[in-house]
């Protein structure tokens, strides 16, 4: 259990190193990409985007994970399988060079051409990267991950605004992508060297595949599920108010990313010597649960309270319409923050199954609402209530499908984890309601920090009176 703890607590330090210096370095490059470039040209890289993402899922295949998971792989199988993704990679760069064509007349736009054209330089450095970089998690060497990501993040970014600034237009947000993944590559490979062969590794990849399979189809289904309101609204609403939209969903995944992806990244390798002791496994993950929903539930009340100043602040008056999306979207942020943690506890114990299960609810629902806020109600905020909706309803179902098949009991213990963690969230709900309206500076920064400094109030006396934290004592004892 010790090594457990300090495994673990030692790769989210790191992967919070990494985390929370990249989110400052992250903040100011979106700010002065948002001044210089317009919300249209955001919407027509937000669909080139997408759609090399779904050519992603075809190069890594569920390979990753599966490498992490399974204990038998040779040196040989590794280089199998490295030369596997290699000519996958190549083979998928080709078509998504000349799918090119068909998607930019598609969307009916010349640029997405010359976009997509580039991002296939991407996708095949992406797929090369993946054995080194599965290595690099399956040896826990968080520390060297951290810095890789920190220092491709600062140099892609500053190139980026350089680029900007000198009038390279929408061509300036695709090379951050475009250059760390090289980078990201070059400095894996540098660590776990890997020789390849002219085969194409079907023998190895057998040993992987009942795991890597339904981890693969998972991907499939999700990706739909998290992309297609994407490449509906760049298609029938156009592409600025699709620019809009896609500035409230990086806004709404901002505390995603930087707060539960500071520890999945880190729970699969470490939880995975614990696939053969689910009572273990459950046990420690609960603890998780409740320290993500301590941070998440709070957090989805302060944002829809900060959305307009949060929104302005950091993008921009010619952002205003993508304030009544995010503020809609925050509000699945605390849920978000737990549920996006699941898919390492389900590979971990060896049941992707259950998380392809997950995956088809969740695309289900989520293209439902997709569809229904787009071809019914037709407009940006209908969008996000639906996908919100959904977003709260396969965060049951995933939970009950966990301790019903996975874990093999009873589901009281995961809603014991969320029981204070909800109160706490009512009465902040509650403070922020009565406190906001009193709020009526010009400054955008004031009123944040007014309403932040409340929230901040509303969680330390709640820790304090009941009893889940004694922070008077833990100052006394640090004086």
């Amino acid at each position: 259990m010790t090594t457990l703890k300090h495994e673990l607590l030692t790769g989210v330090f790191y992967t919070a190193l990494a985390k929370y210096s990249g989110i400052i370095i992250s903040l100011v490059i979106a700010g002065i990409l948002s001044r210089l470039i317009q919300p249209e040209e955001f919407g027509i890289v937000a669909v080139a985007t997408v759609l090399i993402a779904f050519f992603n899922i075809f190069s890594d295949l569920g390979i990753a994970p599966a490498i992490i998971q399974t204990k038998l792989l040779t040196a040989d199988d590794l280089s199998r399988i490295f030369s596997f993704t290699i000519w996958s990679g190549a083979i998928l760069s080709i078509i998504f060079f000349t799918c090119s064509w068909g998607i930019a007349a598609y969307y009916n736009n010349e640029t997405l051409l010359y976009i997509c054209q580039l991002l296939s330089v991407n996708l095949f450095f992406v797929s090369a990267n993946i054995i080194p970089n599965s290595l690099l998690y399956k040896a826990k060497r968080f520390g060297f991950i951290a810095w890789r990501s920190l220092g491709v993040q600062f140099t892609g970014g500053l190139i980026a605004v350089i680029a900007a600034i000198s009038g390279a237009g929408l061509y300036a947000l695709i090379i951050n992508p475009i250059l760390s993944s090289i980078l990201l590559f070059l400095i894996s490979f540098r660590e776990y060297p890997q020789h390849l062969q002219l085969t194409w590794g079907i023998k190895s990849m057998k040993k992987i595949f009942s795991f890597s399979a339904y981890q693969f189809l998972f991907n499939i289904i999700n990706y739909f599920s998290r992309n297609l309101d994407k490449l509906l609204i760049g298609k029938y609403m156009g592409m600025t108010p699709l620019g809009y939209y896609e500035k409230s969903y990086r806004l709404m995944m901002l505390p995603l990313q930087n707060i539960s992806h500071v520890i999945t990244p880190v729970m699969h390798p470490v939880f995975a010597e614990f696939q053969n002791d689910l009572t273990h496994l459950a046990t420690s993950y609960e603890k998780i649960i409740r320290l993500l929903a301590f941070i998440g539930l709070p957090l989805s009340v302060v944002l829809w309270f900060t959305a307009r100043e949060i929104t302005l602040i950091i993008f921009g008056t010619q952002w205003v319409p993508s304030v009544a999306v995010f503020q809609i979207l925050s509000i699945s942020v605390g849920i978000q923050i737990i549920s996006s943690t699941s898919g390492s506890i389900f590979q971990a114990s060896n049941d992707t199954r259950s998380l392809f299960i997950c995956g088809i609810f969740s695309s289900v629902l989520n293209v439902s609402g997709i569809l229904t806020g787009i071809f019914y109600f037709n407009s940006l905020e209908a969008v996000a209530w639906c996908i919100t909706i959904t977003f709260s309803l396969s965060f049951l179902q995933c939970y009950w499908q966990m301790y019903r098949t996975t874990f093999q009991r009873s589901l009281m213990p995961f809603i014991r984890q969320l029981l204070s963690p909800l109160l706490l969230s009512g009465i902040m709900l509650l403070v922020l309601y009565l406190f906001s309206p009193l709020v009526t500076s010009d400054s955008l920064f004031l009123r944040l920090l007014l309403k932040g400094c409340v929230a901040v109030v509303v969680f330390m006396f709640y820790f304090q009176l009941s009893g889940e934290y004694d922070i008077i004592q833990k100052i006394k004892s640090r004086l």
